[in-house]
């Protein structure tokens, strides 16, 4: 077990003032199978109430309004994350995690990247376990991809970004998703913290034994303790930290990004 402090935080510039100002935050860490999450304090500039509620996917959605004209956004969230890997908690199987999703769809770059994890899991003959299924896709996607930021969007999916062969942390996972689904191995989407980064993470989780068990595509390795789930679902579209509406003529908005994780010893 690690006890993990992490600071979140994000601002939106605009280049001029907007009002009625919308938005939902899936920001906040909740607690788990795998982390408990205690101490936790959100921020949010201009100040303004915040409707708090989880969402099908049991991730915390908080949602606001700002009616009044403002040149900037931000909000932080704050806290402490127990993680504990070794003692993760069962949970219920979802079969919606089985089948493709909007960014997931394979075309021709995925089903040769299917076919081809097929063709080795077959000659094992029966010898890889789930894990090591999962492990041997996470090796290929891992391999298929140069990690190159500002070449892939929020919008790219998992088939443009492989035939790319650049990308993110998102588009990693998202490949990895499709891979894994087709081979019949149940997975989802996490969108976290970690360590590191400077801004948010994307892995995977594969479905084994009544529990979840993370693997990072970018990283090509298991998930440990210093991982913070923030949310999770079929694709980053379940997962999107925050996202929002409002009015004013040819806005256009710059947004800054950090994230810090530390681990706490006693």
């Amino acid at each position: 077990m690690k006890k993990l402090v992490f600071d979140y935080a994000m601002k939106l510039s605009f280049s001029a003032p907007v009002t009625d100002h919308r938005f939902q935050l899936r920001c906040v860490p909740a607690s788990g199978p795998r982390q408990q999450v205690v101490d936790i304090k959100v921020s949010v500039a201009p100040e303004t109430a915040l409707e708090t509620q989880n969402d099908a996917f049991d991730s915390v959605v908080m949602t606001g309004l700002i009616p009044e004209p403002h040149d900037s956004f931000e909000y932080s969230v704050k806290g402490i994350a127990f993680v504990d890997n070794d003692h993760t908690k069962p949970e219920d199987f979802k079969p919606l995690y089985r089948f493709d999703s909007a960014l997931t769809i394979p075309g021709a770059s995925l089903k040769s990247l299917i076919a081809h994890c097929k063709t080795e899991i077959a000659e094992s003959q029966g010898e890889l376990s789930v894990i090591d299924q999962a492990s041997l896709v996470m090796q290929h996607v891992f391999e298929a991809f140069t990690y190159t930021p500002g070449i892939t969007t929020i919008r790219t999916t998992a088939e443009e970004a492989l035939t790319l062969g650049k990308g993110v942390c998102q588009d990693y996972a998202h490949t990895m998703l499709s891979v894994c689904r087709h081979l019949g191995l149940p997975s989802r989407y996490i969108a976290g913290l970690l360590g590191g980064e400077g801004a948010t993470h994307a892995w995977v989780e594969v479905y084994d034994q009544d529990r979840w068990v993370g693997l990072d595509p970018t990283h090509n390795r298991l998930v440990n303790d210093e991982y913070i789930t923030i949310a999770h679902g079929r694709d980053y579209r379940d997962c999107m930290l925050d996202i929002g509406i409002f009015s004013g003529a040819n806005v256009t908005q710059e947004q800054w990004v950090n994230a810090s994780v530390h681990e706490q010893r006693a």
